[in-house]
């Protein structure tokens, strides 16, 4: 089935940040830098092969550093980022590195450049809960009826001194007022978790929202076998507080090595844009870039259309980690918010948050 702007609604992540209603606006006085100079040439470390095609993002560097948030709650990383706009206002939502465990925090902003940070919005579950060893990446999905929160739980994590979540993740549920929250958990609600012998057997951790109809769709990041294989899955449900159904085969075939995901619909040529992360593999698996695929037909996805937005070419801050990609649409542009390691570790903590920018009206790139 074919769909076009007329035939879906947007949710989660925000009206904004999936493109069409709500579409962000900045202050008239304040335009984006131009972008930097290009990177200095690099050898490519990873040993995967990237899409023959490149949908070049200008990067303007860090706009969120860790460090300073309320009550040390991003000491050790500020990283997987979920922005949006409501009402006027910039909205973020990050995992705050924190050395007993990752918690779901908060920013705001006026321009999508400087941020106030706000602190925890989630904290860690007790002890044998889904969540007792993160509470972190959440999507929102606003409605008239209230906001809901699709978060990733994890059992366990590493521990001090970097608390890094561990496998396997599930989706978890929270619901609240308005986008700040406060947020309540819903442990009844289990949106979809692992299962074995399928294509998310190790991993089902969330990703972008919309409506389509009376139904919702959520490109999760899904994982399983061993060397472990990595893709988007979909997932789909008509209560937002009930149970999912999940998709038998992914959108994108297992070994795409992609996870995550922010959606974008291009009216001005029907097109879809599903922005993931890349996972590299070098002396160890890291995410290295941005990637970008495109269809006309949201039930399916050629694989071959594809190609990369931001990786240590054009992003000369980072010189290895590009971590998962959240999108908001700004008038003739967009906002593209992406995670980074200054100099060429590939470590899980010490990341910030960065910010480059696409043009609009968004198109596939030429071979």
């Amino acid at each position: 089935m074919k769909l076009t702007r007329r035939d879906f609604v947007l949710a989660g992540v925000a009206g904004a940040a999936l493109g069409g209603a709500g579409v962000a606006r900045l202050l008239e006085h304040d335009d984006p830098p131009p972008p930097r100079p290009a990177c200095p040439p690099r050898p490519e470390p990873s040993v995967r092969p990237a899409p023959n095609r490149r949908l070049e993002a200008a990067d303007t560097g860090v706009v969120l550093r860790h460090g300073d948030g309320p009550g040390g709650c991003d000491a050790v990383g500020a990283r997987d980022v979920v922005a949006w706009r409501y009402e006027d206002r910039w909205y973020m939502h990050y995992d705050g590195g924190r050395a007993t465990g990752w918690p779901l925090c908060l920013a705001t902003s006026d321009d999508g450049r400087v941020w106030t940070k706000h602190g925890p919005v989630l904290e860690l579950g007790p002890p044998g809960s889904p969540d007792a060893g993160s509470a972190s990446y959440g999507i929102p999905v606003p409605t008239p009826q209230g906001w809901h929160l699709f978060y990733l739980g994890a059992g366990s994590n590493t521990g001090p001194p970097e608390g890094v979540p561990a496998a396997p993740y599930v989706t978890l549920k929270a619901h609240g007022p308005g986008p700040m929250g406060p947020w309540e958990k819903q442990p009844g609600v289990i949106p979809f978790a692992p299962q074995p012998g399928t294509y998310y057997a190790y991993g089902a951790s969330p990703g972008a929202v919309i409506s389509v109809g009376d139904e919702y769709s959520q490109f999760f990041a899904a994982a399983a076998g061993d060397p472990l294989q990595r893709t988007v899955g979909r997932a789909r449900t008509r209560d937002l507080d009930g149970p999912w159904t999940v998709d038998p085969q992914p959108v994108l075939p297992i070994g795409e090595q992609v996870e995550n995901s922010a959606l974008y619909f291009e009216q001005d040529n029907d097109t879809w844009f599903l922005f993931t992360n890349h996972v590299a593999a070098a002396e160890v698996e890291y995410t290295d870039a941005i990637w970008v695929y495109w269809t006309k037909d949201l039930e399916h996805w050629d694989p071959q259309n594809k190609a990369v937005v931001l990786d240590n070419h054009n992003c000369c801050w980072s010189q290895r980690v590009i971590g998962l990609p959240s999108i908001v649409p700004v008038e003739d542009r967009i906002a593209l918010f992406y995670d980074g390691l200054q100099g060429a570790s590939t470590s899980h903590v010490g990341r910030d948050v960065g910010l480059a920018w696409l043009p609009r009206p968004l198109a596939p790139p030429r071979e």
